[in-house]
C-alpha cells in the first residue's frame, strides 16, 4: 500500500494546482495532516505552491509538482510526445505543424467561448484564470494603463516547450480564442524571462464590440 506522502505526490501528478482541501478529499486525511506533508514535501524541494485569486477575498494557495518531484515518476509520456512531435517536424512543414497545434489549442478553448463573450473584461479574465487551473495553467493578470498583461506562472507544456518551442502558439491560441482578440507574447521564460507574459490592448476589445 502506497504512504499517504505518495498518494500525495501522486494526486498532485494527476491533479496538478489542487488545493488543501482537494488533497484531503483525494487521500481521504484531515486537512491538518496534509498541511504537514506539504510542509515537508516544499523542504525537500517536491512541492511548491502559488498564489491562485479566485474572485474577491483573499487568493487562495494551489499546490503543484515542481520538477523534481516530477522527476519521481516515469517520464515515458513526455520522450513519447518529443518523439512524435520531433516526427512531425521531420515529416510536414513548419506551417502545417502550427495548424495542428492552433486547431488543438482551438479545441481545448472552443466550449468556453460563447460562455465568456459578453463578459466585462475583467470578469472574462477571472473564468479563463479558473478554467485553465483545470488544464494545467496558473496565470495572474493585471492592467497597466489600457493593456492588459497575462502572466503564466506555470505551463504544462513547459518540459516540451524545451525541446519543441513550436508547442508555445498553443498558450497564445487559447489567450487570443478565449478572449476574441489576438494577443501579443511580451516575455518568454524559454529566453531568459522568469515567465511568459501576454499583452492585449482594451482598445482592441473595445474595437470588437458589435
Amino acid at each position: 500500500m502506497k504512504s499517504t506522502r505518495d498518494r500525495i505526490l501522486q494526486t498532485l501528478l494527476l491533479n496538478p494546482n489542487s488545493t488543501i482541501g482537494d488533497l484531503a478529499e483525494a487521500v481521504d486525511i484531515n486537512t491538518v495532516s496534509v498541511r504537514h506533508h506539504l510542509t515537508n514535501l516544499q523542504a525537500e524541494g517536491l512541492v511548491q505552491n502559488a498564489e491562485v485569486r479566485h474572485g474577491v477575498g483573499r487568493p487562495r494557495l494551489v499546490y503543484s509538482l515542481t520538477d523534481n518531484g516530477a522527476e519521481l515518476f516515469p517520464t515515458r509520456y513526455l520522450r513519447l510526445v518529443n518523439q512524435l512531435i520531433a516526427q512531425l517536424k521531420n515529416r510536414m512543414s513548419k506551417k502545417d505543424l502550427e495548424k495542428i497545434l492552433v486547431q488543438i489549442a482551438t479545441e481545448i478553448s472552443a466550449d468556453q467561448v460563447n460562455k465568456i463573450r459578453n463578459l466585462p473584461v475583467d470578469e472574462k479574465l477571472t473564468f479563463i484564470q479558473q478554467f485553465l487551473i483545470k488544464e494545467g495553467y496558473i496565470i495572474e493578470w493585471e492592467k497597466e494603463g489600457s493593456n492588459y498583461i497575462i502572466n503564466e506562472i506555470s505551463c504544462p507544456f513547459y518540459h516540451i516547450s524545451q525541446s519543441h518551442p513550436e508547442v508555445c502558439v498553443i498558450d497564445k491560441t487559447i489567450f487570443s480564442t478565449l478572449l476574441s482578440v489576438p494577443v501579443e507574447k511580451v516575455k518568454c521564460i524559454l529566453t531568459g524571462d522568469n515567465h511568459c507574459a501576454y499583452m492585449f490592448s482594451q482598445d482592441t476589445l473595445q474595437e470588437k464590440q458589435p
